[in-house]
């Protein structure tokens, strides 16, 4: 059976990742950076999800994954994302860890897996 977020709109959650990011100092284009280093989506790209309301099924389906995406390790809502064996909640959970780093203050280039 298929997770309820894989068939909620991306739409709905990403005024949430912005409204963490910001809460902790951080801004709008550094979340749009993180989806966009992610997913190889450009300012045009995001703003076409956002405006379908495309679900994360769809908006994962349609990206590009960083091939780096590899690095990204640690926990998320108490589960490792390098162990998640769905592969599209893991690329959900890659995304949510990316924006807790966010929130956490770490530098972007780490978060970009850059250093």
């Amino acid at each position: 059976m298929a997770h309820r977020i894989f068939t909620t709109s991306f739409a709905s959650v990403y005024p949430l990742y912005v409204a963490k990011a910001e809460r902790k100092g951080r801004t709008k284009g550094e979340v749009d950076e993180i989806i966009a280093w992610l997913t190889g989506f450009d300012d045009d790209a995001l703003a076409r999800h956002l405006d379908e309301s495309t679900t994360f099924e769809e908006f994962f389906a349609d990206a590009d994954l960083n091939p780096r995406v590899s690095a990204i390790t640690g926990v998320v809502c108490g589960v490792r994302v390098e162990e998640i064996e769905d592969p599209l909640m893991q690329k959900i959970r890659y995304l949510d860890k990316l924006i807790d780093e966010l929130a956490k203050g770490k530098a972007m280039p780490k978060i970009l897996r850059e250093a």
